[in-house]
């Protein structure tokens, strides 16, 4: 029909998408065994972010994360713990780069980024970027030792923040 715009449609469905990670986290919680563990916080805004992940034969066989702070952020590390778990390394960095991309406002591959398109819309309001990009830099920095290294072991102290 001329004159409807399907585009209002696909940003209430994202909305939701977001809103519904945030309510209902999936992957939330602290990993008993962690090869890697790593607290970030932003503070200009307050949110914060943990992660602590076991690396299997250079791959994220499990991921958790805990944090307070606003949707945009929690929805993100919700939905970057789906995006990731189980995948290798190199594809869980691979993803990270690719939305921070699209979130900076670059051309994103759909088909890699997947669900974490709803999150997309944060890249037109730029004190919002930080949000939706905590858990992401947050995993890069804490895979970034873990990557290329056969066994991972244990979680360095030091990294913690």
């Amino acid at each position: 029909m001329a004159g409807n715009d399907p585009e209002p449609h696909f940003d209430e469905l994202y909305r939701d998408l977001i809103l519904d990670h945030y309510r209902m986290p999936r992957n939330r919680g602290v990993l008993d065994v962690a090869d890697v563990d790593l607290t970030q916080f932003n503070p200009v805004c307050g949110d914060e972010v943990r992660l602590t992940a076991r690396i299997v034969d250079g791959a994220v066989a499990e991921i958790a994360f805990l944090g307070q702070g606003c949707s945009i952020s929690q929805s993100s590390a919700s939905m970057m713990t789906e995006a990731i778990r189980g995948r290798s390394l190199d594809h869980a960095i691979r993803v990270a780069q690719g939305f921070r991309a699209m979130i900076l406002g670059e051309d994103a591959d759909e088909a890699m980024m997947g669900d974490l398109m709803a999150l997309q819309g944060a890249s037109r309001y730029p004190t919002r970027v930080k949000c939706a990009v905590l858990a992401w830099d947050t995993l890069q920095r804490a895979l970034g030792g873990a990557r290329g290294r056969e066994d991972v072991g244990s979680s360095d102290p030091d990294s913690a923040g």
